[in-house]
This record gives structure tokens, C-alpha cells and sequence, in this order.
């Protein structure tokens, strides 16, 4: 492991964070961390709201989606893509987006889902503490589902802007958010979880697509959340392999990881077969599963 990856006391909106930043690129290069991207071998797919799902493709892939470095910016957010546990205590963090467009409304009428009620029913029953990153528009679809979520115990909600759009372009054909419109759009997410009577809302950000510049970053100041990214990506969406799902994440976890996967069946459809899956394997390996803001409670 680099330099890059060890903890470093980092200042997000003010506040000091240890942050594991990982290597790769330059800081917001989409291509080494959107976690839909670079994931061909375990699940042939692109972007839902980009383009075209193509042909699957089920075999694992040899090495594992790596996160750029992210340098303190004066007075902007610094992205937390993993947190350094305690001792090396053995805790990781799944996060799951419920993403969904703005302009994606009449596929949900005409039944296309971009829900899983049955994911979050099974998180329930294996009693696996969660973090969802919710669009604002898709606690306007799901206004009972989201308010669900966000009463139990066991799960919080964050933010991932109010219709998926990006915050730096190019990424991955989504439309863009302007800079100076870059705030509302984040609170504009948080009046939707008011409005669907969302309880349990943490002030935690993702970036959609995972892309961000500096610009973006300082627009969100304001806005006093916290950019939380990922060291491990799941390569569920479009996926139909569970296993290969399951075991790309068995591979990346380490102490103090953030997961990403999915709450959307229609780009996301095995994601409730591998966690059924992953959750014992690393429940056997000593591992135990925390939301996002006990993560950050952890300390090295």
C-alpha cells in the first residue's frame, strides 16, 4: 500500500477527519471510481441513465476499482472514501443509491423499478445496519418506502443530490448541474426527505457518477455536508452474476471500508442475492457491519 492510502488528517467543512484517501487518478476522475464503471467483467453494463445496458458478462474481474487521491481544498469538502478503524477493528459500511432522474418518472409509472422493497426487507432480517444515499426524486416516487427507511433504527439516509445529475462533465453522458446551481440542487434533496416525512437524515453527500472537481466541491461548502465516496465497489448494477457480485466484494473489504452498491431493481437486480450472500462470509471473517456515521466515530 502507498502513501496515498494511509490516514491522513484531513478538513471536511471545517471539521477534522482521518481519511483513508486511496490511490489512482487525479482527484474527481470519474473512470477510476464510478461504481458502475470499469466493472465489465463482472457485469458487461454501463450507467442506467446513460446509456444502453449491453449484453451481461459474469466473470469476476483480477483486480479492484481503486478511488484517486483527494487533496484538501481551502474552505470545500474533502471526499471520505474509506475510514480507519480503531485498532484495525474489523467494521464495514454498506451504502446503497437509490438513484433516479428527474425525467425518469413516466418509466416508473409505465412499471419499471426503481425501488427494492425486497433488499431492505432482507437487510432487516439479517439485521445489517445501512446507510442509503437517496436521490430527492426518488423520495418523491417512493414517498412510503423512504420514510420507512428512514424511521427504523437500522438504516440512515444521505444525500446523492435531488435527479442524479452530475457535478462535473463529462460523466457518463448525465446532464449537468451548473456550479452556481450546485447547492440547491443538494437542498433541494434534503426539502424531499421533509416532504416524504424522512426521519434518521444524516448530512453526508455522494456525488453522482462519483464525478467532482474542485469547483464542486467549494459550491457544496455551503451546503455544510459531507462528500462520502467509497474504497470498494460491489459492480452490481446491471450484474446477473450474485456470486461474482458477492465475491468482488469479499476481495475489497478491509477494516474500515465503504461498499457501494444499489437500491434500484431495475439497474440493480442481484444485489439482494449477493448481500444474502456476502453478509455471512464476512460476519464469518470477524467482520461487523456499521452505518456510515458510526464509521466516522472510528478512530485508529
Amino acid at each position: 500500500m502507498n502513501s496515498a492510502r494511509k490516514l491522513a488528517s484531513l478538513t471536511v467543512l471545517g471539521t477534522a477527519l482521518g481519511c483513508l484517501a486511496a490511490c489512482g487518478g487525479p482527484a474527481g476522475s470519474p473512470a477510476d471510481r464510478h461504481p458502475d464503471a470499469g466493472r465489465t467483467a463482472v457485469a458487461g453494463h454501463a450507467p442506467s441513465h446513460a446509456i444502453p445496458k449491453p449484453p451481461p458478462v459474469s466473470a469476476a474481474p483480477t483486480a479492484r476499482e481503486q478511488p484517486p487521491a483527494s487533496a484538501p481544498v481551502p474552505g470545500a469538502p474533502t471526499p471520505v472514501f474509506a475510514r480507519g478503524a480503531k485498532t484495525g477493528e474489523k467494521v464495514v459500511a454498506l451504502t446503497f443509491d437509490a438513484d433516479m432522474t428527474a425525467d425518469e418518472g413516466p418509466r416508473a409509472a409505465a412499471g419499471e423499478h426503481f425501488d427494492n422493497p425486497e433488499l431492505i426487507a432482507l437487510l432487516r432480517r439479517l439485521k445489517v445496519p445501512a446507510t442509503v444515499f437517496m436521490t430527492g426524486r426518488w423520495a418523491d416516487e417512493y414517498p412510503a418506502q423512504a420514510r420507512s427507511i428512514g424511521a427504523d433504527p437500522l438504516f440512515e439516509v444521505a444525500n446523492h443530490s435531488y435527479s442524479h445529475y452530475a457535478f462535473k462533465s463529462p460523466c457518463y453522458g448525465l446532464p449537468t448541474v451548473a456550479k452556481n446551481e450546485m447547492r440547491g440542487d443538494v437542498e433541494r434533496a434534503f426539502a424531499a426527505f421533509r416532504k416524504a416525512g424522512v426521519r434518521n437524515v444524516v448530512p453526508y453527500f455522494r456525488f453522482p457518477g462519483g464525478c467532482y472537481d474542485d469547483a464542486a466541491r467549494r459550491a457544496l461548502a455551503p451546503a455544510k455536508v459531507t462528500a462520502v465516496q467509497w474504497d470498494v465497489v460491489s459492480g452490481d448494477a446491471f450484474a446477473t452474476d450474485a456470486d461474482a457480485v458477492a465475491q468482488q466484494v469479499l476481495d475489497g473489504v478491509k477494516p474500515g471500508s465503504v461498499v457501494v452498491m444499489h437500491c434500484t431493481r431495475s439497474a440493480a437486480p442481484v444485489t439482494d442475492e449477493a448481500v444474502r450472500r456476502l453478509v455471512p462470509e464476512l460476519r464469518k471473517r470477524g467482520y461487523r457491519f456499521v452505518k456510515v456515521s458510526d464509521l466516522m466515530r472510528t478512530r485508529r
